[in-house]
């Protein structure tokens, strides 16, 4: 029961009330706050949704500890091997603008680094059984987050 909860949109959801809180009793305002924040959070969303499409297009499962049928390695996963992750991670601090919330960015590489430990390692792994010296060639051209 438990492992069907543990997903990443609840880590962000935590992480993201967390940063609200820290917003809320500590606010520091910025000139371009807002912006930023918006264009992160835009951002993110753009990258995480481009990233499903391709894997949807490749048959391939985008649910966290999951067999993959299809290793996709071009678009976004060009750039990084972990784009919804990285989409998370941009959400994130851009959530911590928007809420003025400047106090809570050290959230964002302490959730960065609870995906790793807790997600992205267990599935590199399985990818890696699955798909061989392929993954391992891949894994040295493009890197986990950027």
């Amino acid at each position: 029961m438990l492992r069907e909860i543990d997903i990443p949109p609840l880590w962000l959801a935590l992480f993201a009330a967390m940063a609200w809180s820290i917003g809320q009793a500590v606010p520091i305002d910025f000139t371009l706050d807002r912006l930023i924040g918006g264009a992160l959070i835009g951002m993110g969303l753009v990258l995480m949704a481009v990233a499903v499409g391709q894997m949807v297009l490749h048959h391939t499962t985008f649910i966290p500890r999951r067999d993959p049928s299809d290793l996709v390695t071009s678009g976004v996963f060009a750039l990084t091997r972990n784009p919804i992750y990285l989409g998370d991670a941009l959400v994130l601090t851009g959530l911590c603008l928007w809420w003025n919330a400047a106090l809570a960015l050290p959230l964002v590489p302490a959730f960065m680094w609870l995906i790793t430990v807790r997600f992205i390692i267990g599935e590199e792994d399985r990818i890696g059984a699955h798909f061989g010296a392929t993954y391992a060639d891949y894994r040295v051209q493009v890197r986990r987050w950027l």
